[in-house]
């Protein structure tokens, strides 16, 4: 009689490696940060801008400009506002040259975007 060969084992797969994590989950938290840092720069120059940037005033418009000649603040007002000292008589515009105002007892250079223009002004009569 012969030997018949010993009974073999089933094989089996080898169990699967576990999955490495997601790498959309980092891309997803990559983007968020991004995201609030945008958010943060735009909302730091947007409120300094918003703060700081110069009157677009128009001819017949009243301001109150204080602060030095160098660095001037102004601010729109209604012309019965007892804040309001110049009355805007003419807007030059495409330039920064305070002579050109050829009225007006003042000149107040301005820059709005990339637009340059100077207010002619006059005091406000109260």
């Amino acid at each position: 009689m012969s030997a018949s060969p010993p009974p073999v084992a089933p094989q089996f797969p080898a169990p699967a490696a576990p999955a490495a994590p997601a790498k959309k989950g980092k891309f997803k938290k990559f983007l968020g940060i991004v995201a609030m840092l945008v958010a943060a720069v735009a909302v730091k120059f947007g409120i300094a801008y918003m703060f700081n940037s110069p009157v677009h005033a128009e001819a017949g418009d009243c301001v109150r400009v204080t602060g030095s000649d160098n660095n001037p603040d102004v601010d729109t007002k209604d012309c019965g506002d007892k804040d309001a000292n110049y009355k805007v008589i003419k807007v030059v515009k495409d330039t920064f040259d305070v002579n050109a105002c050829t009225v007006g007892e003042a000149a107040l250079a301005q820059e709005w975007d990339a637009e340059k223009f100077v207010l002619c002004l006059d005091p406000v009569k109260k």
